[in-house]
């Protein structure tokens, strides 16, 4: 593995032939959740079974959380005592909010992009991006303001924010495939959404692999194996 630092953001890179990101295959960006160490995801790369070719791109999110969650980072700041409170009342979350941060956190990851395009040429490789829970909204905000071609997108424990620029832009990514995965037990970002983000991919032609499961806020290892299989099924970037 290593560790490089690319435009503000420190990132891992793995798989590929060398086990350092090398070589010219499929490649795999994952972001981690609000809280979470940059580090956090790392090991998936070892348990989702793909060819040897494959290169896992793992960056840390750039916002640090000392007083709240030490050694957690962020994409962008949640106000964690107004979500006690909305998740003790039985308050749901507004999914049109835009939270703050987000726009920058996700101009931040586009400049990362960039600089891999420099250094692996991303734009011949099948991409998929994704993330976990605060990271898998990152990744569909960027695939849906973005016009750059991806192989997939990686939905692991996310939801909705920004609905209502989300629905607009959605169309354009008529036929990408997205993997889906939500916990039915989950407290943190509840399950009910997620089915309604899944609804909203194929309702604009988006084909998801959806798979739910009896747990809660996580990434179980059936999950993995699915994952395994999406990664490895033959398309063309879109």
């Amino acid at each position: 593995m290593r560790l490089k630092r690319y435009n503000g953001l420190d990132v891992r890179l793995t798989g590929g032939p060398d086990r350092e990101g090398g070589g010219n295959g499929p490649v795999v960006i994952l972001l981690h959740g609000f809280g979470a160490p940059g580090d956090d995801l790392v090991s998936l790369w070892r348990m989702v079974r793909v060819p040897d070719a494959f290169r896992f791109v793992f960056p840390a999110a750039p916002l640090h959380l000392p007083g709240i969650i030490p050694g957690g980072r962020a994409w962008w700041m949640l106000d964690m005592d107004r979500m006690a409170r909305d998740v003790a009342s039985g308050r749901k979350r507004d999914l049109r909010i835009v939270p703050d941060g987000l726009a920058s956190a996700r101009e931040q990851l586009l400049a990362m992009l960039d600089a891999l395009d420099r250094d692996w040429g991303l734009s011949a490789s099948h991409v998929f991006l994704g993330g976990f829970s605060q990271g898998a909204m990152l990744a569909c905000d960027l695939i849906v303001r973005s016009d750059r071609p991806f192989a997939g997108l990686i939905v692991l424990s996310g939801s909705i924010v920004a609905q209502q620029e989300w629905e607009a832009r959605w169309p354009a990514r008529t036929g990408l495939p997205v993997f889906q995965s939500h916990g039915t037990d989950d407290p943190v970002l509840p399950y009910d959404t997620a089915i309604q983000l899944r609804d909203t991919f194929r309702r604009h032609g988006l084909p998801v692999a959806w798979h739910a499961f009896r747990g809660g806020h996580e990434i179980p290892v059936p999950v993995l194996d699915r994952l395994g299989s999406f990664l490895t099924t033959p398309r063309r970037p879109s």
